[in-house]
């Protein structure tokens, strides 16, 4: 790739016909229009769909087979950990996911790698970077935000068995940590990750366990002063 974030070589002779066909979701509606219009200026990058949701972004995957999902980490109703999970199990989706986010800390980046999306970026990064990181994800399935990269592969690197305090989490636990800590009702969080309430009270004794808590109240209080919250 270039400097300008054009894809060099046989990628950019191949012209029009190599573009990179790509899905925007965030709920923001002038973020997506911003990214489409910075994007399609690329002249290699193609925004084949859009949507503000989870159900929407599932349509849009199936409807358009794109060659790369961008997806926003905090959208609405759920986040972005099941729409990658269920992206994931579908047989019929062959799309790359590239996660986007305002959250520059690799506990963000673990989370989404584990749950099986092939990329993270940071909204602060230049467009060169996302341009960069689209093409990474396109052609070789992985891309990390450079400043978060060693940190993500030392914890990869480490048994999950020998991980302790917030690095044991797994995705799931460590998304409801951040509902929980934002004051979200046990109920209310477990709708928002599709998951029963049952299940969502079985992580909550998870997360309790794993970092030593012994309240609500502490669980709270740990999230807000790691800057964990929704």
């Amino acid at each position: 790739m270039s400097i300008t974030g054009e894809p060099s070589g046989e990628q950019a002779s191949k012209g029009s016909s190599a573009a990179c066909r790509v899905v925007l979701v965030d709920d923001h509606t002038m973020v997506r229009e911003a990214l489409s219009h910075i994007l399609g200026e690329s002249g290699w990058i193609e925004v084949v769909g859009e949507a503000s949701d989870p159900a929407g972004a599932i349509k849009a995957v199936r409807d358009t087979a794109p060659d790369v999902l961008v997806l926003d980490y905090n959208i609405p109703d759920g986040g972005a950990l099941p729409v990658i999970e269920r992206l994931v199990a579908a047989s019929w989706c062959n799309t790359k996911i590239l996660v986007l986010t305002i959250h520059n800390s690799f506990h963000y980046a673990v989370r989404v790698l584990e749950a099986g999306a092939d990329g993270f970026a940071v909204k602060a990064d230049a467009f060169q970077e996302l341009a960069k990181a689209i093409d990474e994800v396109w052609k070789s399935g992985l891309y990390l935000a450079p400043a978060l990269s060693r940190e993500v592969l030392n914890h990869l690197r480490q048994p999950r068995k020998e991980r302790v305090g917030l690095d044991a989490l797994s995705p799931r636990e460590f998304e409801l940590l951040r509902e929980l800590g934002a004051g979200t009702g046990l109920k209310e969080a477990a709708r928002h990750q599709n998951i029963s309430v049952s299940t969502a009270s079985t992580y909550r004794s998870r997360i309790m366990e794993k970092l030593k808590l012994s309240s609500t109240a502490e669980l709270i209080h740990f999230a807000i002063e790691r800057g964990l919250t929704v």
